[in-house]
């Protein structure tokens, strides 16, 4: 039987999964899932699916149990009843999970136990969209499976590396020292890049490389020697770029305007900042960047246009934080799948010395970018799941 490291990334209605063969040592830990899937709408219309790692589907059904308060409970009960029957004879030795917020104190990831749940939940107030959800799941997993350990991977950790003035905001330092500062998110995702990027680029891969992480939430960071110097998102998730539902960077003067004359109150401009802004708000079509590029409608044009203008500002401010930059990656399902979006950026940005395959691009090639372009381009997929894998199976190994 194979022992396997299961990861979680517990969402407010969503609950991603994979399932990874501990085989050989930590650090051979094989990149390829042996299964993984989604419960998605929680509390709503609860969907599960589940795919093999050969992408063909294991199962495809709807949960009507997964209603009411307990939705989650149950949605991760039938998770794990339904792995212990379709596992293919992996027996489960440990759980990762995803958690938003390490505050200033976790640049590692760490084994959980009843303290360190408590002291993640002091978080909640810096991430209050998201740890509760990712503490709940472990709560639940360790009142249903006790036996199993649990190791908590951090979407900040990657950032504590960026110098001190880029992680402070000009306020009073009694406001500072409450914990208000750039932490910034989608670590996970950019350890993996660094991880895997000297695959691509062979020593170069220590230089000014700049990662986009596109998608639903949209972030970028710059690395020098494959650790972050800057990166766009900040005290929370909603800063920076334009993203799907997120308006990214605001005067956070409009903010007040809207509280003196707009009769918003905090719960309302949540609403607003997280929900109704974006490539939805600006478009009042979609935040799916596949229908907004499919559409006619001007409005459609102009949120796309935003978000490429938005990102290619950003890669002129991360630069200058880098000195210089000699690589850039599209990661993330937008940077990944949408060649007009990455076309867009790399014009703008020719004046880098980027030179723009445009037939390696429109083909979704690894290496975008021309034999004789000054800065190489290139299209990684990312792969969070299995860093968090690894890490638990590092800290297992300890």
């Amino acid at each position: 039987m194979t022992d396997a490291i299961l990861t979680i990334n517990a969402g407010s209605s969503s609950i991603k999964f994979a399932l990874f063969p501990r085989t050989g040592s930590h650090s051979n830990l094989p990149q390829q899932a042996l299964l993984s899937g989604l419960v998605d709408g929680i509390g709503v219309q609860t969907y599960f699916a589940a795919k093999d790692a050969h992408g063909q589907r294991m199962a495809d059904f709807a949960m009507p149990d997964a209603v009411g308060e307990h939705a989650h409970h149950s949605a991760l009960k039938t998770l794990l009843d339904w792995l212990a029957g379709h596992d293919g004879g992996a027996r489960i030795i440990a759980i990762g999970h995803r958690v938003v917020h390490g505050g200033e104190r976790y640049s590692e990831p760490v084994r959980l136990d009843a303290a360190m749940i408590e002291a993640l939940a002091g978080f909640i107030p810096l991430a209050p969209l998201h740890q509760p959800h990712n503490l709940d799941a472990i709560r639940t997993i360790a009142e249903l499976r006790p036996e199993l350990p649990q190791v908590a991977c951090f979407d900040t950790a990657f950032h504590r590396s960026q110098p001190p003035g880029a992680q402070i905001f000009a306020l009073p330092r009694a406001i500072t020292a409450q914990g208000v500062r750039r932490y910034g998110f989608h670590g996970l995702s950019y350890e993996f890049i660094a991880d895997t990027l000297p695959e691509q680029l062979g020593e170069a891969a220590d230089g000014r490389v700049i990662v986009a992480h596109l998608g639903n939430g949209a972030s970028m960071c710059a690395m020098h020697r494959r650790r972050c110097v800057a990166t766009t998102m900040g005290f929370t998730a909603v800063e920076g770029l334009v993203m799907g539902t997120r308006c990214g960077s605001i005067d956070p003067g409009v903010l007040l305007y809207l509280m003196e004359y707009g009769g918003y109150d905090a719960k309302a401009l949540t609403k607003l900042l997280y929900k109704e802004s974006g490539l939805l708000g600006v478009s009042g079509l979609s935040a799916d960047m596949r229908i907004l590029l499919d559409s006619e409608r001007p409005e459609a044009k102009e949120a796309v246009d935003l978000f490429c203008y938005r990102i290619v500002r950003e890669i002129g401010s991360l630069a200058a934080a880098l000195g210089g930059l000699e690589a850039l990656v599209f990661t993330g399902g937008i940077g990944e799948h949408a060649a007009p979006v990455r076309q867009k950026i790399c014009f703008a940005t020719s004046w880098l010395g980027l030179d723009l395959d445009q037939t390696a691009n429109a083909n979704h090639a690894a290496r975008i970018s021309t034999a004789a372009s000054r800065v190489t381009a290139l299209v990684m997929p990312t792969n969070e799941e299995w860093i968090i894998a690894r890490h638990t199976a590092e800290i297992l190994a300890v």
